[in-house]
């Protein structure tokens, strides 16, 4: 009998045949960190369960049929013992995502797989030889935490196969056609770059902010000639970290022979121009954006970047803190095929104050496996360098990149802070209407829409998330247009959401008080070209005279008035690291919400549930869809037609808003919206996006109405 693993009209793959193309190619990812031997037994042993009658005959007459080909070789692999036994995983998981290790009659568990009766696969014993494991995934006295290491190694192995199952299919059923780019090489890369910054480099003027900026990138390239490790680039706003950062990367990939380099940014926001600038520098074909308002699905001509995305194959990776860490903690095999690419790679993590505090814990963890048993280089770049070292279990060493940190900090100063106490609504109208050009930053969308609402009038902006993510964008370029034209009034009401990513340059700017990062980052959008003296640019810090409590920013505020009430500067570089120490010490136990780094004990791992768990962004909110434009109708019919597919959400996004929904005990705007009749499901079963039927609960100026008014009173 013949055994086949896939069929055309025209072809036929053998099981052999798959197999062994499978066991290469994972041989060949899992050799990035010295397990070339699990790779290929894993490859070898995934399918062996289509030796099976039933599983021919599903394929060959009757496709209905369900057959269980996986747990095959997990079985196999259970029995062999050992270190054999942790491979069962990655083959039970390769099309239903890495299981939990469970208990006897769970069926969905490994140990439950284990023990399931699965029809008769003995015929792979004459055409396949189970391979032998030479090597071991590390030295057991080299890891601080010996379980959760194996479960990280677990889960590179399991991307190593399933990439690799992909890999081949797609290789056969496309007749060795497919549409994969994989980009240029380093060396060229680094090539290009220095061509694009070889006038700059030219600049020793220390006088100067080009000069300056070209000292850290002058800096950057040479220390880009170190050895693997974990790095720091502290830059100031206005330092050129973009730039500087990606100077070390190339240099750095080049130097120690690295596949990669993986960008990771906290918002869209920032990822779009950042990656804009690598494509413009680097060439498009070379940068991959990989993040939820990234379309590469609607067009063929986007194909290759398309298939890149899939197992993050270019050389160039721009994507998000979410799609990172959550790759990195999930289970299925969508979303693990590009873990073992992230292995030789250089990752740098913008902004990386912005690191999710609730999982801080299982991220540092997560960057430390990758340091050390992983050949990445890691590089925290932020002008508000958190205090993370101390998280490391290992006695890791930190190499800054800025020359001359603190000079360039005191050179690139460019404001002045002023501390304004407590506030009135009035008070701050008061002041804000005496200014020509200055951006106010509150701490919650009810006050900046009611602060908005007393100053409106020529010149005066409202932006938050209030306002779906294209009338933001209008806004701000209608903002920056305005700001231009020096006589021009332009006041500007705002959420925190213009702090990172959003280049904007005001006179003045008033900030609520904050985490200090937060408050520092604010700063950067006053005098943010330096074409103003320090005295005339000012910032504002201020508290309300009301007091309210501020959920998800509490801690950060009460560890800022801490530091201040002991006469602390804030914006110096020991002050902003005792911020942080001091905000992580209270968060204690918080920096692993869910407790993920427990659930990998014993041998006794939990890969599904912590996947299910692991969620960087938590809002408990709902979509709202507001069709108040032309292309926004249109894109509505479509998704009633078509359903709500993955293409189509995101470009839904663009006019979506998010509107809290209470937890049971507390009504939120959510219920308060649909219990007045303003919302709608979009599409049935879709129950968290919602179209906005009532128009005049979003406003021109300042978006979704955070109060509703319902037979006469207004609930708030």
């Amino acid at each position: 009998m013949d055994y086949y693993a896939h069929l055309t009209e025209s072809r036929k793959q053998s099981v052999k045949e798959h197999l062994q193309g499978t066991a290469k190619l994972a041989e060949k990812f899992a050799a990035k960190f010295g397990s070339a031997d699990w790779g290929y037994y894993c490859g070898l042993l995934h399918d062996i369960g289509k030796y099976s009658s039933e599983f021919q005959r599903k394929i060959q007459e009757n496709p209905d049929l369900r057959v269980d080909h996986s747990t095959a070789g997990a079985q196999v692999s259970n029995e062999l013992g050992a270190y054999y036994s942790l491979m069962s995983y990655c083959i039970a998981g390769h099309h239903a995502g890495l299981p939990d290790c469970g208990r006897k009659g769970v069926s969905a568990s490994l140990l439950g797989r284990l023990e399931k009766k699965v029809c008769d696969y003995s015929e792979y014993k004459k055409e396949i030889e189970i391979p032998k494991i030479t090597t071991e995934p590390f030295a057991p006295e080299q890891v601080a935490d010996f379980d959760f290491s194996l479960s990280t190694f677990i889960r590179m192995l399991y991307s190593c196969l399933v990439d690799a199952d992909f890999l081949d299919t797609e290789q056969f059923m496309s007749g060795g056609v497919a549409q994969r780019d994989s980009g240029e090489n380093m060396e060229n890369l680094l090539l290009r770059f220095k061509e694009h910054i070889a006038t700059w480099l030219e600049d020793w003027d220390d006088r100067t902010i080009n000069g300056r900026r070209s000292e850290i990138l002058r800096n950057c390239l040479e220390q880009g000639k170190s050895c693997k490790g974990l790095f720091q680039l502290t830059v100031p706003t206005g330092g050129g970290k973009t730039i500087s950062s990606m100077a070390f990367a190339l240099q750095h990939a080049v130097k120690n022979q690295m596949d990669r380099i993986i960008y990771v940014i906290p918002y869209t926001s920032i990822i779009e121009q950042n990656a804009q600038v690598f494509r413009e520098i680097l060439g498009n074909e070379n940068v991959l954006e990989n993040h939820s308002n990234v379309d590469y699905e609607s067009s063929e001509e986007f194909k290759p970047m398309q298939l890149a995305a899939e197992n993050w194959d270019k050389p160039i990776v721009v994507t998000t803190n979410v799609q990172f860490f959550e790759s990195l903690y999930a289970n299925k095999s969508s979303k693990c095929r590009k873990l073992h690419n992230i292995a030789n790679s250089v990752i740098i993590f913008d902004e990386a104050q912005m690191l999710p505090t609730n999982y801080l814990k299982p991220c540092i963890a997560i960057m430390e496996e990758l340091l050390q048993r992983y050949g990445a280089s890691i590089v925290l770049c932020t002008a508000t360098q958190p205090a993370l070292l101390p998280f490391f279990h290992g006695k890791q060493t930190v190499r800054e990149l800025c020359p001359r940190r603190e000079e360039q900090f005191q050179f690139f100063e460019r404001v002045t802070y002023q501390n304004m106490g407590t506030v009135t609504e009035e008070n701050m109208i008061e002041n804000l209407c005496q200014e020509g050009q200055a951006l106010c930053i509150v701490n919650t969308r009810k006050r900046a829409q009611r602060l908005y609402e007393q100053l409106r009038g020529e010149g005066i902006y409202h932006l938050s998330t209030s306002m779906y993510p294209l009338h933001r964008r209008r806004v701000l370029n209608e903002i920056r247009s305005r700001i231009k034209e020096k006589d021009k009034k332009c006041i500007v009401i705002s959420t925190s959401l213009v702090e990172a990513g959003v280049d904007l340059d005001f006179k003045s700017v008033y900030r609520e008080l904050a985490g200090v990062d937060s408050m520092i980052q604010a700063a950067g959008r006053c005098n943010r070209n330096g074409n103003r003296d320090k005295k005339e640019s000012v910032v504002h810090i201020f508290q309300w005279e009301d007091k309210e409590h501020i959920p998800g920013q509490q801690q950060q505020i009460d560890t800022t008035k801490s530091l201040l009430a002991e006469g602390k500067d804030i914006t110096t570089l020991e002050h902003i690291t005792e911020y942080f120490r001091r905000l992580y010490h209270i968060r204690g136990g918080s920096l692993d919400k869910k407790d993920i780094l427990d659930k990998f004990k014993d041998r006794d791992y939990h890969f599904a549930t912590v996947a299910r768990e692991f969620n960087l962004i938590e809002e408990n909110s709902v979509t709202v869809y507001v069709n108040r434009e032309p292309e926004a109708e249109e894109l509505l019919q479509e998704i009633r037609q078509k359903g709500l597919t993955k293409g189509l959400m995101r470009k839904a996004g663009k006019y979506c808003v998010n509107v809290y929904r209470g937890d049971g005990r507390k009504e939120m705007l959510f219920e308060k919206m649909y219990r007045a009749g303003m919302l709608r499901l979009v599409v049935d079963g879709a129950q968290d996006f919602y179209e906005l039927t009532d128009k005049e609960q979003y406003l021109e100026n300042t978006g979704m109405k955070l109060d509703v008014e319902l037979g006469g009173m207004i609930l708030i």
